[in-house]
C-alpha cells in the first residue's frame, strides 16, 4: 500500500532540495524521518514538512537527519594508514600534484583528513582538494572548520598540535589547511562529475542508496578517474565485481582505475 503522506513530502523535500529520498532505502528513512518528527510534536508527514518550511531550525536538523551526516577525523585509521603508506606515494610518483575530490564530504572532516596526510609528503601551497556536499548546511559548518572534541579521537598528537586551536570545548582546523580544501554543494545522482581525478574518496555514503543507484554511481566515479586513479570507499562497501566498472582491487576498500 503506498503510503501517499509520505509520497507527497518526498515530492516536496525533492523540489526545497534537490534530494531525492525515493533513492534512499525507504523503511530506513522512514523510520528515520518518522522518529524526528514525532519527537518535534507533529503527527505526520504533511504537518512536518508544514512546521520545517517555517522554521530554520527543525530544516537544519532535517538535513543532518536525512543525509546521514556521521563523521570524523581519520575515520576507521587503519584505511588512512593505508593511503598515507601505500597508496600517496604511488600516486605523487607519477604527478607531484594530485588532482583530489572528497565525495559527500559532510562537515568536512575527510577532506581535511586528506590535506593533513598530503602535508607529510608535499607543501600544502601543492594541495588542492575539491569537497562537495548535497547539504549546504554541512559545508557551511566545513567552511567554519570547528570541531568538537569527540571528532578529533583518532587524529595523531603531532597532527593535532601542529593544525589544530583549541577554543572553549571545541577545535579549530588551522587556515593553512582549511586553504586546501574548495567546498562545493553537489547532488551525486543528478549532477555531472568533473574528471581526470588521481584520487577520489567516498566513504560510508553508498550503504545508503539502493542497489540501482549504487551502480549509476559506480560507473560515474569509474568514469571521473585518471587510468590508474583510486577510489577510496567506505569500510562497509566493499565493490562485488569491481570488473564491470572498470576497476580493480588494490587493497581493501581501494579500487584503482585499469
Amino acid at each position: 500500500m503506498v503510503d501517499q503522506d509520505y509520497e507527497l513530502f518526498i515530492k516536496k523535500i525533492k523540489q526545497k532540495t534537490g534530494i531525492d529520498l525515493s533513492l534512499y532505502k525507504e523503511a530506513q528513512m522512514k523510520r528515520r524521518l518518522t522518529s524526528l518528527y514525532e519527537k518535534r510534536g507533529f503527527s505526520s508527514f504533511s504537518d512536518f514538512y508544514n512546521g520545517l518550511s517555517k522554521e530554520n531550525e527543525l530544516y537544519y536538523e532535517l538535513l543532518d537527519r536525512m543525509t546521514i551526516n556521521v563523521s570524523e577525523f581519520y575515520r576507521n585509521y587503519k584505511r588512512w594508514q593505508v593511503l598515507e603508506e601505500k597508496i600517496l606515494p604511488g600516486l605523487l610518483e607519477k604527478n607531484g600534484q594530485l588532482k583530489i575530490w572528497s565525495a559527500a564530504c559532510s562537515t568536512g572532516e575527510e577532506p581535511y583528513t586528506i590535506s593533513m596526510i598530503l602535508s607529510k609528503f608535499v607543501s600544502l601551497s601543492k594541495v588542492k582538494i575539491l569537497a562537495t556536499d548535497i547539504d549546504e548546511n554541512v559545508l557551511a559548518r566545513a567552511r567554519l572548520g570547528i570541531y568538537p572534541e569527540r571528532s578529533l579521537n583518532e587524529v595523531p598528537i603531532d597532527m593535532k598540535r601542529k593544525y589544530f586551536t583549541q577554543e572553549g570545548m571545541n577545535y579549530k582546523v588551522s587556515d593553512q589547511i582549511k586553504s586546501t580544501v574548495q567546498f562545493k554543494k553537489q547532488n551525486l545522482l543528478a549532477d555531472q562529475f568533473d574528471s581526470r581525478f588521481d584520487l577520489i574518496v567516498c566513504r560510508n555514503v553508498l550503504i545508503y542508496f539502493t542497489e540501482e543507484a549504487k551502480e549509476t554511481l559506480y560507473n560515474k566515479f569509474s568514469g571521473a578517474l585518471n587510468d590508474q586513479g583510486i577510489f577510496f570507499v567506505g569500510s562497509t562497501e566493499q565493490i562485488f565485481n569491481s570488473d564491470r566498472f572498470k576497476l580493480t582491487s588494490v587493497d581493501t576498500f581501494f579500487y584503482q582505475k585499469k
